[in-house]
């Protein structure tokens, strides 16, 4: 029970509950240098209590909400080029991979199908899945709310391995999943650990220590990993909550720098920095060789901001309102920012090209936004 009442607190924190816990910051005035145009707009279900991630594979963009209706769309113009029901409802979004729509369901089911919405196989899995199901190279894998990894066969569903761990006795439910590249699988876990797996057998390459645990109680002990990392060129990235915030040596694990930071939602990079959106709904930047302090952008507290996109010479972050917000890469002033339906928005936003991105808001609305 008490992971349960932890789980709605962090909620509220991130934006995935109904409330703040605190009054929101007023937006403030601003000279925008850049502007924001929605390209096109879809829409699916309501999310309910849930975060959903949509996902592309090549010119077509995925998404789902609760009642588990999916649609594809054209990027580029918002067609709907693919619409299928998973005769069922579904949890924490869609993955594309190997020619296949995954989905994962609140009774722990994973769901593949073809592109077109063709049903394919089904598999069973030991508890709720909340995370997006990815694949690549053969291989699904996944993870279910009581923090296993399992790897599927893409062609069947059969499983191929699973990793299991023991886990704190007080952790955060979380909708992060997986990242897989360059042969492996890596994932946070409860108690600050992010972990490196071979993609093929699930073996473990390394373990790195992102936060320790720290505190008297269960509560001030909690330093789970609660988002996705970040792996981009020879570093592997990662957040944890009352944690830190730290950078690996791809491909052996060695630390390469740690910064004492909280965040729920998680981080992004690009080639200069890393950006990170804190418990507070600070967005920051920091130097990827060195963890040094860039900027730090306050001005969105209590927001429930998301994890934030690099883009171009941008940073794109969303809100409790469904506000989208772009920030100089530069220092994190405010470059530019679009209504789009009022709800919140509480997955990252998701890259379609180098000047635009898509996001999917609580209330089922799929917008295609582009920078200029």
């Amino acid at each position: 029970m008490r992971s349960i009442v932890l789980s709605v607190g962090l909620a509220l924190l991130a934006g995935c509950g109904s409330a703040p816990l605190h009054k929101p910051a007023e937006l403030t005035e601003f000279q925008p240098t850049a502007t924001l145009k929605v390209l096109w707009r879809g829409s699916v279900d309501s999310a309910g209590e849930n975060v959903y991630y949509p996902d592309a594979s090549g010119n077509t963009v995925y998404a789902v909400g609760a009642g588990g209706g999916v649609n594809g769309f054209d990027a580029a113009s918002g067609k709907s080029v693919a619409s299928f029901e998973a005769g069922q409802r579904v949890s924490g979004g869609v993955g594309v991979g190997n020619g296949l729509v995954l989905l994962g369901t609140p009774k722990g089911e994973v769901l593949a199908f073809d592109l077109d919405g063709k049903p394919i196989w089904k598999t069973q899995l030991s508890s709720e899945i909340l995370a997006p199901p990815q694949a690549q190279d053969g291989t699904v894998v996944v993870r279910s709310g009581d923090n296993r990894i399992f790897g599927l066969d893409a062609a069947n569903g059969k499983q191929k391995w699973l990793y299991q761990r023991s886990t704190p006795a007080l952790s955060v439910r979380t909708n992060a999943g997986v990242v897989i590249q360059r042969g492996g699988v890596f994932v946070g876990f409860p108690g600050g650990r992010l972990i490196a797996l071979a993609l093929g057998n699930g073996n473990i390459g390394w373990e790195g220590v992102v936060a320790m645990p720290r505190g008297t109680t269960e509560l001030e002990r909690v330093a789970d990993i609660t988002s996705l990392p970040v792996i981009d060129g020879q570093q592997a990235c990662a957040a944890a909550f009352q944690g830190r915030v730290a950078c690996f040596e791809v491909a052996r694990g060695t630390l390469l720098w740690a910064r004492d930071v909280s965040s729920v939602t998680g981080i992004g990079a690009d080639a200069r920095y890393l950006y990170v959106t804190d418990d507070k709904n600070a967005v920051l930047a920091l130097d990827r060789a060195s963890g040094s302090s860039i900027w730090r952008q306050d001005k969105l507290v209590d927001r429930n901001v998301s994890a934030p996109l690099a883009l171009g010479r941008h940073v794109v972050v969303g809100d409790l309102e469904g506000y989208v917000h772009l920030l100089s890469r530069e220092d994190g002033s405010f470059a530019a920012r679009i209504a789009t339906d009022g709800s919140a928005i509480g997955a990252p936003p998701l890259a379609l090209d180098a000047r635009s991105f898509l996001v999917q808001t609580r209330d089922g609305g799929v917008f295609a936004i582009t920078v200029q």
